[in-house]
């Protein structure tokens, strides 16, 4: 299937706005988000290093769905398998590393907030960067199989279009591959450890809840958590069970709402960074008080 003429599929306006929609906002936001990272915060945070590999991997999803809108609003496919299906891995990677990104950010949120004293030593530039490198590996590791996979079933299959599979050959549908089962029970199992980050942060908070000096901004660290768990329950859960439970052919519908996170994420930045807009010496200076109150308290 090397010809593009094969690549067809009937045009779908709604999922070309869709996507078009996630492109127009995901790209600024989170090109300005990342910039705003770089240029004003110092990478010797590890909240910082997550949330910059966070807006990269958005950003290298927002990157891939122009392709979709194309694919979408005309109805033919003018690339190669080769570019079906490195697009689609750009997808699929992005639920896997976001997810992981963003629990990251959760957990470095409850140490911060439950063991500010105990967890510095874990809270580093060092071990945050270990930790990006081991997701970026995980991440690799999963997609060479899975890409070969794709790549294999797209050229095996004679009525297929890039991201679906018409009708006729949902008579002769497959089984699961195993690392659909994965993706879920990855995903299961970083929402879980939100929840109970959430509910750890929220007891922390509510029994210090006289008491400023310690946990500043209370409102906007229970919002971070909020927003994790709003994005795991609409994004990433949904599609995750429906490539179990659904058609190939019914599936678009939770991938163009999976692929809202890559808007929603910079909403975490604002809300998990101590004075976001403020320069990153102003923010040093007020964390160097906050570790001192935190000392003498």
């Amino acid at each position: 299937m090397n010809n593009s003429e094969e690549y067809r599929t009937e045009p779908n306006l709604d999922y070309a706005v869709v996507f078009g929609s996630v492109i127009v906002l995901g790209l600024p936001l989170n090109a300005v988000s990342l910039w705003i990272l770089l240029r004003r915060h110092s990478l010797k945070s590890s909240n910082a290093i997550f949330m910059v590999n966070l807006a990269i991997s958005d950003l290298l999803l927002v990157i891939s769905l122009p392709m979709r809108v194309y694919l979408y609003a005309t109805g033919t496919w003018p690339l190669s398998s080769k570019a079906c299906t490195c697009i689609t891995m750009l997808f699929r990677n992005n639920i896997r590393s976001s997810s992981i990104f963003i629990t990251l950010i959760s957990v470095d949120r409850l140490l911060a907030v439950v063991y500010p004293l105990r967890s510095r030593h874990l809270r580093t530039a060092s071990n945050a960067w270990k930790s990006v490198a081991l997701v970026w590996l995980f991440v690799l590791m999963v997609n060479i199989p899975e890409g070969l996979a794709h790549a294999r079933k797209l050229n095996n299959s004679s009525e297929s279009t890039c991201f679906e599979f018409h009708r006729q050959q949902q008579q002769q549908e497959q089984p699961r591959s195993a690392l659909s089962y994965f993706q879920l029970v990855l995903v299961v199992t970083l929402l879980t450890v939100n929840l109970v980050s959430t509910v750890l942060v929220s007891c922390s908070l509510h029994k210090r809840l006289n008491d400023s000096a310690k946990v500043n901004n209370k409102v906007n660290v229970m919002l971070i958590f909020a927003m994790n768990l709003v994005m795991f329950t609409i994004c990433f859960l949904p599609v995750s069970v429906g490539v179990l439970t659904i058609k190939r052919h019914e599936i678009t519908p939770l991938v163009c709402l999976a692929s809202v996170n890559c808007c929603l994420d910079p909403l975490l930045y604002y809300f998990s960074l101590d004075a976001f807009w403020k320069k990153k010496e102003d923010v040093d200076l007020a964390r160097e008080q906050q570790t001192r109150d935190n000392l003498f308290s």
